[in-house]
């Protein structure tokens, strides 16, 4: 069956078989893209999708369209924006 994969730039058409597994399309676009396997992520209607999971758990049918998206990093903010909208001593306005 034919399946599109929705990247950045451009939408991809694989041909898959029904007990290929996610981890399979993740390893292919990997490789064929240059891009780290463990940043890559699936989701298909908004769930992101386990490695494990055949095409035919996962309810994909022909002509269906993964989402790839890659990891971000995330973390503690610093400096001002910390205290974004925070303004110390302020008192109240008495109307």
């Amino acid at each position: 069956m034919q399946v599109f994969v929705r990247g950045d730039a451009e939408l991809i058409p694989l041909e898959l078989e029904t007990d290929d597994t996610v981890q399979d399309i993740r390893e292919y676009i990997a490789e064929e893209y240059d891009i780290d396997m463990n940043e890559l992520v699936l989701s298909y209607n908004g769930t992101v999708l386990n490695d494990e999971q055949t095409i035919e758990q996962c309810g994909l049918l022909s002509g269906s369209t993964l989402d790839a998206t890659m990891k971000l990093f995330g973390g503690k903010v610093h400096g001002s924006l910390a205290r974004a909208g925070k303004v110390k001593g302020q008192t109240p306005k008495v109307i």
